[in-house]
């Protein structure tokens, strides 16, 4: 088993064990069966990222779990929001009912609106840290990356490209995928060195780059993935004659771009030294990926 795999695979473990944690402390609700059932399964991507920028900055994981906690709470938050019928209207997530689907539209925003206020509230959890100016830090941080210049950005920006006159540029979309999904994946990456009180920038070109590949990555499996494995609809943005990386740059081009980000992420991690050769498989793995 390779380092990522050996890191994704615990980091899945002990995210899932602080999941269950701060979810079942929740009243007993269908928002809370709805909050667990969103947050099961997935690559736990970010959560990992979390924990492997932590321990490069000697954080424990048993504190760095609050924090990979928080930002898969989030994620999961965003993705319940962006299948409901308003936005994305998908009826299938990681090969499970979309929660909407579930249950329905109401108890699905609540769902996600239960999720993202449980992110912060895992930020501000005493295990984590005793500091409040690092609790502080990372919360003030999570809501920038999420918010109005940062995710939900990117979200708005995606719907009004469904009905804009022409088809988005090439810098276009990469404004929109740097909030609508690698926004989350550099605080992610930040996360580690903030729970360390250490300087977050120099691992901010590792994630911008990762970011962006990880959404090329996301555009070349929406042409050639398997639905099954994906565990969604795929050709979505085709269908709705939306503009991607690969209807712009080609499907070679595409993965050219790709490879060349993941060679910057490894780039930018040189100084870390060996210490940082788990990050860089992740990165690697964000364009080998098959969902």
């Amino acid at each position: 088993m390779s380092g990522f795999a050996a890191a994704q695979a615990d980091g899945a473990t002990r995210i899932a064990a602080c999941l269950d944690d701060l979810i079942g402390a929740q009243p007993e609700s269908v928002i809370r069966d709805g909050m667990a059932y969103a947050t099961r399964g997935g690559k736990r991507l970010r959560g990992v990222l979390v924990l492997e920028t932590a321990w490069l900055h000697g954080v424990a994981p048993e504190r760095a779990v609050y924090a990979a906690a928080a930002i898969e709470c989030l994620h999961a938050y965003s993705l319940v929001h962006d299948d409901l019928p308003a936005m994305d209207d998908d009826d299938l997530r990681r090969g499970q009912p979309t929660v909407h689907v579930k249950w329905d539209e109401a108890s699905a925003i609540l769902v996600g609106d239960a999720l993202q206020t449980l992110a912060f509230e895992a930020l501000s959890d005493p295990r984590m840290t005793d500091d409040p100016a690092v609790a502080l830090a990372l919360v003030r941080s999570l809501a920038q990356a999420s918010g109005a210049a940062g995710m939900v950005l990117g979200q708005a920006l995606d719907i009004a490209a469904e009905t804009a006159a022409a088809p988005l540029s090439l810098d276009e979309i990469t404004r929109l995928q740097a909030g609508k999904t690698g926004a989350l994946i550099r605080w992610s990456a930040e996360a580690g060195a903030l729970l360390a009180r250490a300087d977050p920038a120099p691992l901010r070109r590792y994630a911008e780059a990762i970011g962006l590949a990880f959404q090329i990555a996301d555009d070349i499996l929406d042409v050639t993935g398997d639905a099954e494995k994906a565990g969604k609809r795929l050709q979505k943005d085709a269908e709705a004659g939306k503009a991607t990386f690969v209807s712009l740059l080609g499907l070679e081009a595409a993965r050219a771009r790709a490879a060349a980000l993941v060679a910057e992420a490894e780039a930018a991690l040189q100084p870390y030294g060996a210490e940082a050769e788990t990050l860089c498989e992740l990165a690697r793995f964000v364009i080998a990926r098959d969902t």
